[in-house]
């Protein structure tokens, strides 16, 4: 997320070099960047922070269970990990981020709004259902990230083990396409621009059916929210404001 010189990125799960290329991809350079922001310690969203804010000398924010599930220190200096709690605001540079807590099976999970004073922008792509906090937190927002999944049909008939299912569609899993068509539902409202539908499985999900729950649940007074997809292997489409 960028805004006039301040530029953030959340979660870095891929390697620096395949970040770099990236964010090149989309004319980002990676030295452009300000700071990092941790949603949770699971693997696919962490495992490139260290080396990233090595080499950059970027100061990373999580929570503390985030720090230490991560082992943010001792591999980077303290001063460079800043602690951030739920529903508590802090700045980088001219962002004001908001962290919410979701319900994943981390020891803490957040999403988060982003907002430069003009704009508001929700993140949230690793959550098994829907809550009040995340309702609130993606409320009001001009555009947003969020998980969609899986089809809860494919999952079930899908080659995955019993006990990972169970974990996926559990109230700490990962968002189905109905739950999160029917978080859009809540959340719609006239000034909303984008909707970007991230974490989509490989296995138990295809491209038609998020797209098609989202656009259902935003229906004809939606028509102008323009509804894309996040992939796992490239990066999406620049969103500008």
């Amino acid at each position: 997320m960028r805004s006039g010189s301040t530029a953030l990125l959340v979660d870095a799960g891929i390697s620096l070099k395949e970040l770099t290329r990236r964010l090149m991809m989309v004319g980002v350079e990676v030295t452009s960047l300000d700071a990092l922001v941790l949603s949770h310690e699971h693997g696919d969203h962490v495992r490139g922070a260290i080396a990233l804010c090595r080499r950059l000398k970027l100061p990373v924010y999580a929570s503390p269970a985030t720090s230490r599930g991560t082992g943010l220190v001792p591999a980077l200096s303290r001063e460079n990990v800043i602690d951030f709690t739920a529903d508590v605001p802090f700045a980088i540079g001219c962002l004001e981020v908001l962290p919410f807590s979701v319900p994943h099976d981390a020891e803490e999970t957040f999403g988060f709004k982003v907002s430069d004073g003009r704009v508001r922008a929700g993140l949230a792509t690793d959550l098994g259902s829907l809550t009040l906090d995340v309702l609130q937190g993606l409320s009001g927002c001009d555009a947003v990230v969020l998980e969609s999944n899986h089809d809860e049909v494919m999952l079930l008939e899908g080659p995955y083990p019993l006990f990972l299912k169970r974990r996926v569609n559990g109230p700490h899993g990962h968002l189905s396409n109905a739950d999160a068509a029917e978080l859009v539902r809540c959340i719609k409202h006239g000034d909303m621009k984008h909707i970007v539908l991230a974490h989509l499985s490989r296995t138990n999900n295809t491209p038609e059916l998020p797209l098609k729950a989202t656009r259902g649940a935003l229906g004809a007074g939606g028509a102008h929210i323009q509804v894309s997809l996040g992939w796992q292997d490239r990066p999406g489409d620049m969103i500008c404001f």
